[in-house]
């Protein structure tokens, strides 16, 4: 009996502790929820903005940085109309490509807010990375605003700063 209890707790134990997996902002099933067929954006007015990100971020001297953890905002700053991001693309420093987020349109409602979060571990992007979204907007649409939030933690000392995206097309 004793024996048949213990088996039972240690049982209880193990899977209680399963850890349920975490999904990421590059998780491609956050960004085809978003999704929508690319004709829908066939005779929209289209645009690209640049947007710049820290991964990290140097501190007393070159030789010493602080990683960061960098917020991604799309808005759509329209109150009528649904706006399409067609492609968010990461590069690092050197301009080279780290990743692509997705690059099928994706629909932002109006005044909704859609985020990637780079996470402060991810240090691939460097002291100079940066975005380059293109979009697809109704003619009469307001064009979405690109922001980002950097921020870090450590102890008692904390470090936050904002971007602003531009249109560069």
């Amino acid at each position: 009996m004793k024996k048949g209890i213990l088996i039972l707790l240690f049982s209880a134990l193990i899977f209680s502790c399963k850890k349920e997996k975490e999904i990421s902002s590059y998780d491609p099933v956050n960004w085809e929820a978003r999704g929508v067929d690319s004709s829908v954006t066939d005779s929209l007015k289209k645009g690209k903005s640049y947007l710049s990100v820290y991964s990290e971020i140097y501190s007393q001297t070159e030789h010493r940085t602080h990683n960061l953890t960098s917020t991604v905002s799309m808005r759509n700053i329209d109150m009528e109309d649904t706006i399409y991001i067609d492609k968010a693309e990461y590069f690092n420093t050197k301009g080279e490509p780290i990743r692509i987020y997705f690059d099928h349109p994706i629909f932002i409602a109006p005044l909704e807010t859609v985020e990637i979060v780079v996470d402060e571990t991810d240090k691939e992007g460097g002291t100079g990375a940066n975005f380059i979204f293109e979009w697809s907007i109704k003619q009469s649409s307001t064009e979405p605003l690109f922001e980002g939030v950097m921020i870090s933690t450590s102890g008692q000392q904390g470090l936050s700063f904002t971007s602003k995206g531009v249109r560069i097309d």
